[in-house]
């Protein structure tokens, strides 16, 4: 969706252009945060791209504001994300970004949780009964390897393009 104070000629020629679902055009400044807490109200999380002082409010509203480096002190102040280039496809990466760096989070969970539901068990001595016995040297080795092999995961992030 796109947000502008432009005229609706402007805005339905960028929206075309782009694929965007739905615009609002011609929208005053001081209506911007209601426009965005109406898109809010549909269950769609919101994130909010502006420059200047007229969006500050509208980024204060959306779930996630991003403000373009170049803009305003007043929307830098006032969003979440600030885009230190003045390229709005910048706002695709950090999308792209935050969703991967979300995924790496859930696998280094599943694995810490997996390790540890294995782990703990079997060094309180679970299988002591049938010989099997966790030194704490062992243990803490164990426990190092596994925050090793989270580290390196987590380091693959940056190595994916």
């Amino acid at each position: 969706m796109m947000l502008t104070g432009d005229n609706k000629a402007t805005a339905k020629w960028v929206s075309d252009q782009i694929g965007l679902d739905e615009y609002f055009a011609e929208v005053l400044p001081q209506d911007k945060a209601a426009k965005v807490k109406e898109v809010q109200s549909r269950g769609v999380l919101v994130a909010m791209t502006g420059d200047g002082v007229n969006d500050a409010p509208a980024l204060a509203q959306a779930d996630v504001g991003i403000a373009i480096g170049a803009g305003s002190d007043v929307a830098v102040e006032t969003a979440d994300v600030i885009l230190v280039r003045s390229n709005p496809l910048d706002v695709v990466a950090i999308v792209q970004l935050s969703r991967a760096t979300y995924r790496k989070m859930i696998q280094n969970l599943v694995w810490a949780t997996g390790y540890n539901t294995f782990a703990i068990p079997l060094a309180a001595g679970a299988l002591y009964a049938w010989g099997v016995l966790l030194t704490p040297a062992i243990g803490a080795a164990l426990m190092s390897a596994s925050t090793v092999i989270v580290a390196i995961n987590a380091r693959l992030l940056r190595l994916k393009k």
